[in-house]
């Protein structure tokens, strides 16, 4: 593939980095919330503060229970550290609770620089956490490159500006189609986006 000129490398979290077995069907049956809703719309539409707190609440739950039992996908810790190695800026963008993220990355062992949740700006698929990470970098929203395994980080990464790149590891799913790169094992993502040749010739900058 060529040279995408990639300076900076923002990824998803569950599904992505980390192993999830969070039961969405199950977790919309408990609060109310229609099979094809979007949870967190859902929560926000409730017409109480009291019914958003006690949505929220079971969430946190859920989600807290999920990142207890949270491990590496194959190939993320050899993927982040190559990219460590040759300097690149990382981040973290993700939907999850604050407290369910953090303690996925220390059960995982995972130190990237910088994580965006919920709590941190407007869910994905806005795009104003990538915004947000790419202007902490200084870097041009069109040198980042944002790596998921859903439909929401494709649209989050064309809305930002920024190269969608979809990890699908399990078979492509309908809307792969709408990805700028598709991977289907994590270790090919440098390779997908240019990077060994970069390191190897010395001209990443």
């Amino acid at each position: 593939m060529a040279d995408l000129m990639v300076k900076g490398v923002i990824f998803d979290l569950d599904g992505t980095l980390v192993t999830s077995s969070l039961d969405f069907a199950l977790i919309k049956a408990q609060i109310g919330c229609d099979r094809d809703a979007d949870l967190l719309d859902f929560v926000e539409s409730l017409p109480s503060p009291y019914m958003r707190e006690e949505a929220m609440a079971l969430i946190h739950q859920h989600e807290m229970q999920d990142a207890q039992h949270a491990e590496p996908i194959p190939g993320v810790v050899d993927t982040v550290s190559f990219l460590k190695s040759i300097g690149m800026p990382m981040a973290i963008v993700t939907r999850n609770y604050s407290k369910a993220a953090q303690l996925k990355l220390e059960r995982c062992r995972l130190d990237l620089d910088y994580m965006l949740t919920r709590e941190d700006a407007l869910p994905k698929p806005d795009p104003q956490a990538l915004h947000m990470v790419a202007d902490s970098w200084s870097l041009p929203y069109q040198h980042c490159v944002y790596v998921g395994d859903y439909k929401y980080d494709i649209e989050a990464a064309q809305r930002a500006s920024m190269h969608a790149c979809l990890f699908a590891p399990v078979g492509l799913p309908d809307y792969a189609q709408q990805a700028d790169i598709i991977i289907e094992r994590f270790v090919d993502l440098p390779a997908a986006l240019g990077l060994h040749h970069r390191a190897r010739t010395g001209q990443f900058a």
